[in-house]
């Protein structure tokens, strides 16, 4: 279709578009859909397809010829704004729609992703964390593979941190009970810190049949409102009490994780290898982490609306997820009201801000996602499963997953080009450290 077009750029957010369609491409719409509608109206006095399309033009010409604008309008705007090359962002608002010298005129404002001038990559100053595995290292984490399995056994002795309790217990404020302060036959690892502050230390020294009342205060930030910061006495009887036992480190231990061969030495040097993959994701999402949020702290701007809303429900609709996994239920059955547009949007503005950003240092470099790279990543997340020649051929050839890793080896090579011009200092950190900034990564 023909279309005229003009372009007036409102601001470096918004842009306008005046675009005019020939009335004879409204007029030849108007007249098919009156036709198509003579012959299947239901109209009293004339049969099914008998209604003449004279009768039709009087009656329902002008609803029709609405309706076609609407249509005509909705299939020519993004049209335009692809040959004007617009980068729109959300929904065009239509307005000021009129005939005008055999054109059907109208004007489409939209919100533009934003071009910004990336400043002070100079100034940029970031720590990049390192850390090695150690022997011992290895060690603490064959002993955490352990404790996964350990199992409990009868205890003559006091309770100490590690051991197991069975007992009841009966709490009172003041005299008094309170709701949720009484158990039969709990049972907690004492140090794993799931009562509250007082309660697991009071319990140290019990024997199987001893009785105890220890006394403890509620947190002020405790999430029952009438039991903030009030003192309480517990009453306990101890009624069984269980040591931890580990697994030995045999064969039948060894093959929990694959190993049929090698024994403790094999085990190991597959722990070591894992570990090493695990400190080397941990590096490349710490150093991501501080040098986009230097970048995003150096370059402050305004964000589209649009482009805010869109990120701010998609963080909301991630939230919900995660509900729903945790209680096992449908993310359509909670209540968006719950989640409110304030509690995402610094989160939100950041988001949009950096992928702004990231996509002007991308056009500015002219990067491409440098493939060998794709294809190394691919290889190396393989070596987690169990066929890794399936998952690297899963990988490779479904389109959107791979565009997904394309996309991640990309922002590493934006994070590279920011690291070329910044100050960059190395810090060694120990293994545990490195893994636990990891953790609260947010990109």
């Amino acid at each position: 279709m023909n279309l005229d077009i003009a372009v007036n750029v409102l601001s470096d957010k918004e842009t306008q578009l005046t675009v005019k369609v020939p009335v004879q491409t409204i007029q030849e719409r108007v007249e098919a859909r009156i036709r198509q509608t003579a012959k299947t109206a239901r109209v009293d006095g004339f049969r099914k397809g008998k209604v003449p399309v004279s009768y039709i033009r009087a009656q329902y010409g002008a609803g029709i010829q609405q309706e076609v604008i609407n249509d005509t309008i909705r299939d020519t705007v993004f049209d335009a704004i692809g040959e004007k090359k617009v980068r729109a962002v959300g929904v065009p608002s239509i307005d000021d729609v009129k005939l005008e010298n055999d054109f059907l005129v109208y004007q489409a404002t939209v919100e533009t992703f934003p071009e910004v001038k990336i400043q002070g990559l100079s100034e940029i100053e970031v720590e990049r964390q390192t850390a090695t595995v150690s022997d011992a290292d290895v060690d603490t984490m064959i002993e955490n593979l352990q404790k996964q399995r350990q199992t409990f056994e009868i205890k003559e002795g006091e309770l100490t941190d590690g051991d197991e309790a069975t007992f009841d217990f009966e709490g009172s404020i003041n005299g008094e009970k309170f709701e949720g302060g009484t158990a039969e036959n709990y049972r907690l690892v004492i140090g794993s810190g799931r009562m509250i502050p007082g309660f697991e230390d009071g319990m140290k020294g019990m024997k199987a049949g001893e009785e105890r009342t220890i006394q403890v205060t509620f947190p002020e930030d405790y999430q029952a409102e009438n039991l903030k910061g009030k003192e309480a006495d517990f009453k306990i009887t101890v009624k069984e009490v269980k040591e931890p036992k580990l697994p030995e480190l045999n064969e039948e231990f060894f093959e929990l994780f694959g190993v049929k061969e090698g024994g403790l030495d094999k085990l190991k040097a597959d722990v070591r290898k894992n570990m090493e993959r695990e400190i080397k994701n941990a590096a490349r999402n710490q150093i991501k982490q501080v040098t986009f949020d230097a970048l995003v702290e150096k370059n402050e701007f305004d964000v589209p609306k649009a482009m805010l809303a869109q990120e701010v429900e998609r963080q909301r609709n991630l939230m919900l997820q995660r509900f729903a996994q945790q209680f096992g239920a449908n993310p359509n059955t909670f209540d968006k009201s719950m989640l409110p547009d304030e509690l995402f949007e610094d989160q939100a503005l950041r988001a949009v801000r950096l992928g702004v950003l990231v996509s002007q240092i991308v056009d500015n470099e002219k990067l491409v996602v440098d493939q060998d790279r794709v294809t190394a990543f691919i290889a190396e997340a393989a070596e987690n499963y169990e066929d890794p020649a399936e998952v690297i051929e899963y990988y490779t050839n479904d389109k959107k997953e791979r565009a997904g890793i394309e996309a991640v080896v990309l922002e590493d090579q934006v994070v590279e080009f920011i690291l070329s011009k910044a100050k960059v200092t190395e810090k060694e950190v120990k293994y545990q450290d490195l893994l636990a900034t990891a953790q609260q990564v947010q990109i």
